[in-house]
């Protein structure tokens, strides 16, 4: 039996009420990088089958690294796997296989060959363009035609689009909602990422006059604005002075031109480094990404490729030497130091692009942040420590890095609110948060007797209550960044929903709705306090909900 993380297992409980009420078949499941996506797909095709035996599974993406790679996943977490491979690049075409692991390039016309479906599973859903008349559109519509009760998941860690906007609204949409979504910052702060951690760069990359096309920026005008001598250089001595005890770099490059001369810069501080790019050949590329990941190799510098399906658990240091309007690009050139791996205590982001400031703090970014970048609102959403140089709050009033009270007048001209303002991660996700009210941890199980939410002069209290023991936790939904997010992750992990209400009469107008605790645990040195949350039909909500109460 696959063995899934409660979230991974909440994802899939999520799909199954969602397709169970009816009339949604489209749905999209967001997952951070290094979540285990992989993990969760093979778990819903198997299930899948285990229901129905006689049930056809299509596994869809868009490159044929990316099939390859998620026919190892599958059989890797699922040898007996019952699949195949329809890929005309790795010249297999094995049609019959129940559960087929196929490029959207050879089948958006074979839909003959490889015959109706009960359900597709699109991986690297944000790849999907808006217009019915595109490949995915044919494909999915054949399909639907085809098997009428077919049931499409999609899976991303950006479920947005700089063209079109949100994957699951407006015209020609393939989706109709997000079924579930799991926050980069609960995952940091539960260990199953890596943290991170960003320095303001004295060398920033100027995109004054710089046109757009499409809502990014024109390549060619991109290139010529950032790929100059003396920046590239400027910039590279910063990363060699930031990475010198670090493993392996990753550096996103603006063009061709831009990624050899930042590699040959990245040469010449006596560190050795190599460049991919989508115009390579597959066993080139595949030789220079091999021995980045044995750590022959301590730079990669990239441009096109890399930030999409590329795993390398090690990379300790992303350089973002290419500015974007983009937030899913933002985010998934972000994602490639989130995965964990022995010996890495956390990744740097060196942002050269200002895509911090513009984008906002990874963990906080959100389709409603995303679509606010593309229509070009927002502004400055960090600064930096004048003391270590660490991105920080632009309100804050002690860098947690170094403890150094910056000076407290905001910058001019702006004002973003503080749940907008933090760097590549947000309060909640660094922590740490108030200590919590009640009796000492002990580390063992207690039933619950009783629990209520209360009315406080400002916000309410989560009261808790066993033996002759209450636990009170004071939650102020109108606050601001790590106040608000606290909120939200207490009222989704009390079956609330991924919508938390934005204030404290909200969050009491919908208590008879959540699903109650039936035990708690108070653990350790963090003082953290774990739920377990069950249905009104008995179910185990998401098995444990970790819910932070981290005392300094």
């Amino acid at each position: 039996m696959l063995r899934l993380r409660d979230y991974q297992r909440a994802s899939l409980d999520a799909l199954d009420a969602a397709w169970g009420r009816g009339g949604e078949s489209g749905l999209l499941v967001v997952l951070p990088t290094g979540a285990g996506k992989a993990l969760v797909i093979a778990a819903l095709a198997r299930e899948t089958l285990e229901r129905s035996p006689l049930a056809r599974v299509a596994i869809v993406t868009h490159s044929r690294e990316l099939v390859a790679q998620n026919h190892a996943e599958l059989l890797r977490h699922w040898p007996e796997a019952p699949a195949g491979i329809f890929s005309a690049g790795l010249g297999r075409r094995e049609a019959g296989a129940p559960v087929l692991v196929c490029s959207i390039q050879s089948v958006a016309d074979r839909l003959d060959a490889i015959g109706p479906r009960d359900l597709v599973i699109v991986d690297e859903a944000h790849l999907i363009p808006r217009a019915a008349e595109t490949r995915y559109g044919r494909f999915l519509a054949g399909l639907a035609a085809l098997a009428p009760a077919m049931r499409v998941a999609g899976f991303t860690a950006t479920p947005y689009r700089l063209d079109s906007g949100r994957l699951d609204e407006g015209p020609g949409r393939l989706f109709s909602r997000i079924a579930y979504e799991a926050g980069t910052g609960d995952l940091i702060r539960r260990g199953y990422l890596s943290p991170l951690v960003s320095k303001a760069t004295l060398t920033q990359l100027d995109v004054t006059g710089v046109g757009r096309r499409g809502g990014d920026y024109i390549p060619s005008e991109l290139e010529a604005a950032v790929n100059r001598e003396w920046i590239t250089k400027a910039a590279v001595a910063e990363m060699a002075e930031y990475g010198a005890d670090r493993r392996s770099w990753l550096a996103f490059c603006a063009g061709l031109a831009h990624a050899g001369a930042v590699r040959d810069a990245v040469r010449a501080e006596g560190f050795s480094c190599e460049t991919v790019d989508g115009g390579m050949g597959k066993r080139d590329r595949d030789r220079i990404v091999a021995a980045f990941r044995a750590g022959r190799i301590r730079c990669l510098t990239s441009v096109g490729v890399l930030g999409t399906g590329f795993n390398a658990p090690g990379t300790d240091l992303v350089a973002l030497l290419r500015p974007t309007r983009s937030t899913g690009l933002y985010v998934q050139q972000v994602g490639r130091a989130l995965r964990r791996a022995p010996d890495k205590a956390d990744a740097l982001i060196l942002d050269y692009a200002g895509l911090v400031r513009m984008h906002g703090p990874v963990d906080a970014v959100t389709v409603r942040t995303a679509v606010a970048v593309r229509a070009g609102a927002g502004g400055p959403r960090a600064k930096p420590c004048p003391g270590c140089g660490a991105l920080i709050a632009l309100n804050a009033s002690t860098c947690e890095t170094c403890w150094t009270e910056p000076e407290t007048e905001r910058e001019p001209g702006h004002d973003s609110s503080a749940e907008d303002e933090l760097a590549i991660l947000s309060e909640a996700a660094r922590g740490p948060a108030p200590p919590p009210e009640g009796p000492a941890p002990d580390g063992a199980w207690h039933p619950l007797t009783g629990w209520h939410l209360e009315a406080a002069p400002d916000g309410l209290d989560v009261v808790l209550a066993w033996g002759d023991d209450t636990w009170r936790v004071r939650l102020r939904p109108e606050g601001r960044g790590y106040e608000r997010e606290k909120a939200v992750l207490w009222w989704r992990g009390l079956g609330g929903g991924r919508e938390a209400p934005m204030d404290a009469a909200g969050f009491l107008a919908g208590a008879e709705d959540l699903s109650g605790p039936t035990a708690i645990r108070v653990t350790g040195k963090a003082l953290s306090v774990e739920l377990a949350c069950r249905t009104a039909d008995g179910r185990l909500l998401g098995d444990v909900h970790r819910l932070a109460e981290r005392a300094a």
